[in-house]
This record gives structure tokens, C-alpha cells and sequence, in this order.
């Protein structure tokens, strides 16, 4: 449980500084590239050419595989949570890198995110070590299909609250790579070519990278950000306890849920960090975002 817990805090780390260190790197590239469209190629080769935008694609990596291995042993309901508190990092790093002026609401937020993973620690989450079925590695395949598809749908008619719907279809994407993980039978390459789980990471993987990306780039950061991480946090908790077997420590199950929900609401509140762009100052003064 102990190094579980360890290697999705990890994450968390990793994967919210990350965030800043690419949205420096991604401003630089994109003062460099003046008249260039912020998503275009040349921005992007700019971009590969920043040591902070470089150093926080590589943290993501890192970050992803910590989260592989917390999945493998920790409750999906902690994985989340501690996921979501990435924000929380990313906030902080973002007060001290970009000279972001965190109010006092969101430091409060912090705290409480910080709480609840503590609470969590202590109360919750048992590997129920379930698997799951060849039937249900299937559907979690055909999941990933079908929202791939129906968020193209979805993404076509949305106009009001687009970035909000678009967030939430990327969750929902996150969610099933998460679940898929936790299913996968093992790592040799025989087992992954031969699970449906293998496939279902993939196809999610895709499908909540292009929605995020799409959602970002329609509206709201913080619409798009909190919708992903309700999205996100969510279902996959459930599936856990429901078909998984995830459980608390005993008779520790109401303060396991009091650290989820901190933890979640204080996400929900940091949800303008999703892209670390919020009043940053411009690049000649820190760096900046994107």
C-alpha cells in the first residue's frame, strides 16, 4: 500500500510541474515564432528546442509510467485522487516559477487536496487485485470505440458549454485508460498483444489527448479542466469498488470517502491551473505560459 501510494504522489508531482515547465518552454517558442498560429508546426519545433518545454515532456513520461505502476497495486479510487491533485503542484510551482498570485481560496484549495490525500493514505484503498473477465476486457474495449466515436458526435453538435463537454469526454477517455491498465493481464509482449485491455489503452489514450487538446483550445480552461477531472475521478472509483474488489482498510470506509472528496473538491477549485496559463506574466519577465 505504502509504496503504491508513494509512486501515485509521484505522479501527481511530476506530472503538475510538468505542466508549468511545458507552458514555459511553449511561450518562449511561441515569442520566437512571432505571426506563427500557437498550435502550428513551427511553434512546436521551437518548442522542442526549450529546455523547460523539453525537461516537462519528460516528466510527463516519468510521471505515466509511476502511474502504471500505482495502478497495478493501489486502489483506483487513490490513483485518482492523487491524479487530480496535480493541480494542486501545478498551482505552487506555477506561485513560484510564473509568479502566479495564488488567492487565498486556492490556497485553502491546496490545503484541502493535501488533506485529503493524507486521509487517504491512512484509510483507504486495498488493491481488490481483480482483473477482470475476458467479457470484460472486451467491454472496456468497446467502450473506448464507442466514446471515441459518439465524442465526435458530440463534438460536432455541442455549441453551448463546448469546452466543458469536450473536458468531459476527455475524462471519461482518461477513466477508461486507468480502468484498462488495471486489467491488463501482464507486460510481456504475448499478453499485451493478446489482451483487449492493451487496445482499449491505446484507443482511450488518443481519444483523451485530442478532446483535451480540442477542449482547451475552444473555451474555458477551468470549465474544460474541472469537467475532465470529475469525469476522470469518478467512474473509475466505482468500477474499482464495484467490479474490482478495491476496498478500504477496515471499518475505515467513510473517512476513505471524506479524503476523496477533499481531494476532488480542492482539484475542482485549482481546475483554471489545467493549462498554467492563468495571469502568468509575459515571457520576458518569467518565462511565462502559453
Amino acid at each position: 500500500m505504502g509504496p503504491g501510494i508513494a509512486f501515485a504522489l509521484c505522479a501527481a508531482v511530476l506530472m503538475g510541474t510538468a505542466t508549468v515547465l511545458q507552458a514555459m518552454g511553449a511561450r518562449r517558442a511561441a515569442a520566437a515564432t512571432p505571426g506563427a498560429p500557437c498550435a502550428g508546426a513551427r511553434t512546436l519545433v521551437a518548442a522542442l528546442r526549450c529546455w523547460p518545454f523539453v525537461v516537462g515532456v519528460g516528466m510527463d513520461a516519468l510521471g505515466f509510467a509511476a502511474e502504471l505502476v500505482a495502478l497495478r497495486s493501489v486502489a483506483l479510487f487513490v490513483v485518482e485522487a492523487a491524479l487530480a491533485s496535480s493541480l494542486a503542484v501545478t498551482a505552487v510551482v506555477a506561485a513560484v516559477l510564473l509568479k502566479v498570485r495564488l488567492r487565498a481560496v486556492e490556497w485553502t484549495a491546496v490545503g484541502a487536496v493535501c488533506l485529503g490525500l493524507a486521509v487517504l493514505a491512512v484509510s483507504g484503498g486495498r488493491d481488490g487485485g481483480g482483473e477482470g473477465d475476458l467479457r470484460l476486457r472486451l467491454a472496456i474495449l468497446v467502450t473506448a470505440v464507442v466514446l471515441a466515436v459518439a465524442g465526435r458526435v458530440v463534438e460536432r453538435r455541442a455549441t453551448r458549454s463546448q469546452a466543458a463537454v469536450l473536458g468531459a469526454v476527455a475524462g471519461l477517455a482518461f477513466g477508461v485508460v486507468a480502468v484498462a491498465v488495471r486489467m491488463l493481464i501482464g507486460f510481456a509482449p504475448a499478453e499485451l498483444l493478446a489482451d483487449p485491455a492493451t487496445y482499449a489503452v491505446v484507443i482511450s489514450g488518443v481519444t483523451g489527448f485530442v478532446f483535451l487538446v480540442d477542449a482547451l483550445q475552444t473555451g474555458s480552461v477551468t470549465a474544460a479542466t474541472a469537467a475532465m477531472v470529475i469525469t476522470e475521478s469518478l467512474w473509475p472509483a466505482l468500477f474499482g469498488v464495484v467490479w474490482l474488489g478495491d476496498s478500504t482498510r477496515h471499518d475505515r470506509a467513510p473517512l476513505a470517502a471524506l479524503g476523496f472528496v477533499l481531494s476532488i473538491a480542492g482539484a475542482l477549485a485549482l481546475a483554471r491551473f489545467g493549462e498554467a496559463e492563468q495571469d502568468a506574466p509575459p515571457a520576458s519577465a518569467a518565462g511565462g505560459a502559453p
